[in-house]
């Protein structure tokens, strides 16, 4: 089958009590056994439950690998893959990434006495420049967030397996329509299922992917032994939003080409940074290993951060709100809001602080959009 058929049916079978054709929300936090340790699949919903475990089945069909493992959020799923590291071990990090990874990294990982290197995303050598005997994993997202650096998956998986280390790429700005890790190399890959995949902006997730058995007995145990799981509801509505993932995903993405092309050519706007547009710095590795740019445009305002606040302020259409990936538009100020942990010196080092706007295209009428933004660019060019 393929992708848009699977994200109907994977995992998703008619009920077989009733026929149901919609997989039942299994509310239930216990399971009546037959006799000790005799039951159908389940005993404790921490441990596993019917809708969870259809979308886990769903989510692994989409990214091409046997196992998938659903958590509470995108963060549970990323600290899930980082309890696969020990005392004295050494993490690469891409250092393009959303704040709440980074948050994570030095607030919790580090603590573990796990030491953390940050380098180029965009640069295969410097991730081979910093690998030492004690590295065990290399973290990217690509596309970045929030300036939509790309990393060549490919190139940097060679270079973990070359040195023992395993990959894990955060897929959650490209999702699976557009991009498939673990066929390009990787060994897990981590979604928050909050944004494109639940689609609606009503449910907070996170799932974690990998085709690799003895990786996939750690993770699982992770799971039920801290206990970090999605209740059934929302299961049920990230499987719900998954089956349109597809359609809504070439929207988003013929949306932001238009917007992002739009915006090239406005004045006022320094910069903008999509995959999709030629002067992308990566236009070729995006066209390589993404079957399309996604649906996520950032830009920089000439006028800095005074400018980016008029900007926001006077939008109508996008929202002003964290997250991203819902059928609606958003817009979202990094150096307040999702990168807002960050000190400023190194908000600004890495390029995230003065006028730098992200947004998520939704599905909304384009030319809607684009009169959205001219009002908002109007305003913060008027000072």
């Amino acid at each position: 089958m393929r992708f848009a058929t699977r994200a109907i049916h994977a995992g998703q079978d008619p009920d077989p009590t009733t026929g149901a054709t919609i997989i039942p929300i299994s509310q239930s936090s216990t399971f009546t056994q037959a006799a000790p340790g005799v039951h159908k699949g389940f005993e404790y919903s921490r441990s596993g439950n019917p809708t969870r475990a259809a979308l886990e089945t769903a989510l692994a069909s989409l990214e091409g690998v046997g196992h998938g493992l659903a958590f509470a959020s995108g963060l549970a799923a990323e600290n899930a893959v980082f309890s696969l590291l020990a005392t004295g071990d050494h993490v690469i990090a891409a250092e393009d990434l959303y704040g709440g990874t980074v948050r994570l990294l030095e607030t919790t990982v580090r603590t573990r006495g796990v030491d953390v290197t940050y380098v180029d995303g965009t640069d295969p050598e410097a991730f081979e420049a910093a690998v030492t005997p004690r590295t065990r994993l290399v973290w990217v997202e690509t596309p970045s967030n929030p300036l939509l650096h790309l990393t060549d998956i490919a190139a940097v998986a060679e270079i973990a397996h070359a040195s023992g280390a395993a990959l894990a790429v955060d897929n959650t700005f490209a999702t699976p329509y557009l991009q498939q890790p673990v066929a390009l190399g990787a060994d897990i890959v981590v979604h928050s299922t909050t944004k494109y995949i639940g689609g609606h902006s009503d449910a907070v997730g996170g799932a974690v992917l990998t085709d690799d058995d003895e990786l996939f007995d750690r993770l699982r145990f992770y799971q039920n032994a801290a206990g970090g799981i999605p209740g059934p509801f929302d299961s049920w509505l990230i499987l719900r939003g998954l089956k349109t993932l597809a359609v809504r995903m070439r929207e988003h993405e013929k949306n932001a080409r238009v917007l992002a092309a739009h915006l090239s050519a406005a004045e006022g706007v320094d910069m903008v940074h999509f995959p999709g547009l030629p002067s992308h710095p990566q236009a070729r590795l995006a066209s390589r290993q993404m079957s399309g740019p996604g649906g996520m445009v950032s830009l920089r305002l000439a006028g800095g951060k005074p400018a980016a606040r008029r900007f926001l302020l006077a939008l109508r259409v996008f929202s002003l709100a964290e997250s991203l990936g819902g059928v609606e538009s958003l817009a979202c100020y990094p150096s307040e809001m999702t990168h807002a942990w960050l000190p400023e010196d190194e908000r600004e080092r890495r390029g995230i602080g003065g006028g730098l706007v992200r947004l998520s295209v939704g599905i909304e009428d384009v030319e809607d959009l684009i009169a959205d933004v001219d009002r908002a660019l109007a305003a913060a060019r008027a000072g």
